[in-house]
């Protein structure tokens, strides 16, 4: 492959939209919006840990907190480095640019020089004469005279070619050089960001310390929420069960026979659409509150601070600002409004045979038997005295508890 031919190559290489630099374009595009994404998310979390921290030196709101702000730090961290990455394949990329350009321009040269060389023995005109008379004959005269007039214009070409060449060479060198700064800026930033994560785990370690020296308390607030989940899940089972009994009483009466199996709310119709329809959208839900972050994941999991005690929960807490209002993720009837010490105000709604629950209202603002729709507000949200705010909300199918995490969309 000639120089020429080298350096058309290349030109088509930083041309063409290549399949490899628009999968890079995407991803680097979801960099950004994940970074703002974080930067979001550790906004929200230092507004919540400001609060928590108005009314205790430590809790375990100010802990979850903290816990937050660290999985978003370590999320900045990952994103710088991914960041980092990409820039050094594209610093990579264009040092072979580079390099290969470099490569046709010496030989661009070369064959430059040789021409001049050549040239030059039959610079003036004595010689050009000499070499057309010397012809054997006509037609080799012509030949003879568009091959001097050819050399001319290859000489010119050739100029013209080491000129392009030294511009695309010049322009990649000056990409090399701004995307070397911007890993260097990169690196910086996350030298600062890790040292960021390690000033959040040093306050996680300090409020631990400050939480263990509690532990009579922590033992006795786990043991009363608890009771309070028992209590909670005993009401919640024992309007699901009403539920199916009114359902399948309402089917006989209408002389239909219930399709519903055991245990089952028998559906019409219409709730079998908003049933169907609230399935069909797992995973993309809305959130029950606009902003926060679940401080507490469904399931059995170890206590914060507690060595060997277990805490189970049904749902999700998800901790937010004071004031937030609880809103409907989803299309339903408001099924019951009730009250369970330690637990506050509860909402449940019906999605057909699906049920979500809103624990620890401050303030109800729906009544049984009203249809609400997506993002309709149901309450306030209470703010206990550690000046924790937090919703417990929880999922189920009939009977059947769900874990809301797998439901309900990223927070974005």
């Amino acid at each position: 492959m000639n120089a020429l031919y080298r350096f058309t190559f290349f030109l088509l290489l930083l041309c063409l939209p290549l399949a490899t630099q628009a999968q890079k374009k995407k991803s680097k595009a979801q960099l950004e919006k994940e970074k703002k994404e974080n930067l979001s998310r550790i906004k929200e979390a230092n507004r919540i840990l400001q609060q928590t921290k108005k009314q205790k030196e430590a809790s375990i709101g100010q802990l979850n907190a903290i816990k937050e702000k660290i999985t978003v730090q370590k999320g900045v961290i990952s994103n710088i480095s991914r960041e980092i990455n990409f820039i050094e394949s594209d610093v990579q990329e264009t040092e072979g640019i580079v390099g290969a350009l470099q490569n046709d321009l010496d030989k661009l040269k070369a064959e430059y020089a040789t021409m001049v060389y050549a040239a030059s023995k039959t610079a003036n005109s004595y010689n050009k004469l000499m070499f057309l008379f010397a012809s054997d004959n006509f037609n080799q005269l012509v030949r003879r005279m568009r091959y001097l007039q050819q050399y001319s214009e290859s000489r010119k070409k050739q100029v013209e070619q080491i000129s392009k060449v030294q511009a695309v060479l010049s322009g990649q060198l000056a990409i090399l050089e701004s995307k070397k700064q911007q890993k260097q800026s990169l690196l910086s930033k996350q030298l600062s960001e890790n040292k960021n994560l390690l000033t959040l785990r040093q306050q996680q370690d300090s409020v631990i310390t400050n939480l263990s020296k509690q532990e009579k308390n922590l033992k006795q607030e786990v043991a009363s929420r608890q009771e309070s989940v028992k209590k909670l899940d005993k009401l919640i089972a024992d309007i699901v069960r009403e539920e199916i009994a009114r359902a399948a009483r309402a089917a006989r009466a209408a002389g239909k026979a219930s399709s519903a199996g055991a245990g089952k709310v028998t559906l019409t119709p219409e709730l079998a659409l908003i049933s169907s329809s609230f399935a069909g959208n797992k995973g993309r839900l809305a959130w029950p509150v606009e902003r926060g972050f679940i401080s507490q994941k469904f399931g059995r999991h170890n206590h914060p601070v507690l060595k060997g005690v277990v805490v189970e929960n049904h749902g999700v807490d998800i901790q937010t600002t004071q004031g937030a209002t609880a809103r409907a993720i989803f299309e339903g009837t408001v099924l019951t409004v009730a009250s369970v010490p330690g637990m506050n105000n509860i909402v449940m709604v019906q999605h057909g045979d699906y049920f979500t629950v809103y624990a620890k209202l401050k303030t109800v603002t729906v009544k049984p038997g009203q249809t609400i729709k997506l993002k309709d507000v149901i309450g306030t949200v209470y703010t206990d005295s550690d000046g924790t705010t937090a919703l417990q909300f929880q999922v189920w199918k009939n009977q059947q508890n769900l874990n809301p995490e797998t439901w309900i969309a990223r927070l974005q």
